[in-house]
């Protein structure tokens, strides 16, 4: 007889930043399987649970785990940190159901996925409102997705003006691409657009940085980073990056209007 598999979004940081839900999951969980860092940011929720802990590259080994721990009867989670389908494991694990012909729902897999807090939008809060009018997020990491493909989407949304939120900008193998990346967006926005760095977002050792376009080449980024580059109406006030959504400028300051009458 089935368990349960949970896909469980962890949220940007340790337990303060999960949803209820996801801590509620948790907390159902007889096994719980992760990427090594994840599960030590959430170490206190997990006494008594046998853990499935690996590294880097192994979330096809972790999802297949899981499944069959859940179809054994066991109540499994599996865990992302940020939001578990953005870039995360919701689509290694249903691709591999899909691939072994396994049903979810009445008469198979009780499956249920957790939304968490995505870093991007950890990220945003910690700029200021960077994210409040449309954005693309890219990874710059080329070990699923070619080098061509990633440069594509790169022109194509600098092109039509989003708000970009890079992921994976360098590692220690794979440090070339941020700044061919800068140099594409740098094609289609000024010299001066707003750059937002943020560091391992909500956790200890975050840090939070502002910076020009022409100048982000430079700054010290890697793997923990998002990057969000503003776009065309994107401004700096008091320390924080704001794109506007465009309420001013449909409808004016009415609020101001009112204190003038």
């Amino acid at each position: 007889m089935s368990g349960k598999l949970f896909v469980i979004g962890l949220g940007p940081g340790g337990p303060a930043h999960m949803t209820h839900r996801a801590a509620q999951a948790l907390a159902e969980a007889q096994v719980v399987a992760g990427y090594k860092t994840y599960l030590k940011r959430v170490e206190g929720l997990l006494a008594g649970k046998r853990i499935v802990a690996s590294g880097m590259t192994a979330e096809l080994d972790r999802a297949a785990q899981a499944i069959d721990l859940a179809l054994d009867g066991q109540i499994v989670a599996i865990v992302s940190g940020g939001d578990s389908g953005v870039y995360g494991m919701s689509a290694v694990v249903y691709e591999l159901l899909a691939r072994r012909g396994l049903a979810v729902g009445p008469g198979g897999l009780e499956l249920e996925v957790v939304p968490g807090v995505p870093a991007v939008a950890a990220a945003g809060a910690l700029l200021g409102a960077p994210l409040s009018h449309d954005f693309a997020c890219v990874s710059l990491s080329d070990r699923l997705t070619a080098w061509e493909v990633i440069q594509r989407r790169l022109d194509a949304a600098a092109g039509a003006d989003f708000v970009i939120a890079l992921y994976n900008p360098k590692s220690h193998g794979r440090h070339w691409q941020y700044a061919q990346a800068l140099e594409i967006i740098g094609r289609h926005r000024a010299a001066d657009t707003p750059v937002g760095l943020v560091r391992a977002a909500m956790q200890d050792e975050q840090s939070v940085g502002l910076c020009r376009l022409d100048q982000a080449a430079d700054a010290p980024v890697d793997m923990q980073t998002i990057v969000i580059i503003g776009n065309s109406n994107s401004f700096v006030h008091l320390g924080k990056m704001v794109t506007p959504r465009g309420y001013l400028a449909k409808y004016g300051d009415k609020t101001a209007e009112g204190d003038a009458a």
